[in-house]
């Protein structure tokens, strides 16, 4: 079975999708009064669950006393609340609570292009594309992982 090759400009095809992507992300953070790290971190909450400060920074990137502003940020917003560890009553959780009212409408957009876009493949470039998003998602954090731990 013959492999399809890649066009010349995949990479740049690539680059220009990634950055296209962030871009909106930062304007979407920006159109509700967040940064963008802010936003990202509201993703990871609402993703991923209730997790410590520890482990937000982690996901985040950020240290200990950026990742306390910024849970201040989000806390006095009223998008997370701290809660005692339910085993440690030491530790902290970070719960998501709310997300910003205005960011449905805002990503809404996107979403139905996107959609569109989508609506036109068969089930089986869906079924390759959603593979792709998944195992892409593991590839960049396990090399986020690697790149960290060298830095």
């Amino acid at each position: 079975m013959s492999t399809p090759s890649m066009p010349s400009d995949a990479g740049a095809v690539y680059r220009h999708y990634l950055s296209a992507v962030m871009l909106h992300g930062h304007a979407s953070a920006k159109a509700c009064g967040l940064g963008a790290t802010d936003l990202y971190a509201l993703n990871t909450l609402d993703l991923v669950g209730a997790m410590t400060p520890g482990e937000l920074g982690a996901r985040t990137g950020l240290t200990t006393g950026p990742t306390t502003r910024l849970i201040d940020r989000l806390e006095e917003a009223g998008y997370v609340r701290r809660t005692p560890a339910p085993d440690d009553r030491r530790k902290v959780i970070v719960e998501p609570i709310a997300k910003p009212s205005e960011l449905d409408a805002i990503m809404t957009p996107a979403r139905t292009r996107i959609g569109e876009i989508l609506r036109g493949y068969s089930p089986e470039q869906l079924a390759t594309l959603f593979d792709y998003f998944t195992r892409a998602s593991a590839a960049y954090q396990e090399t986020t992982d690697e790149i960290r731990t060298k830095g």
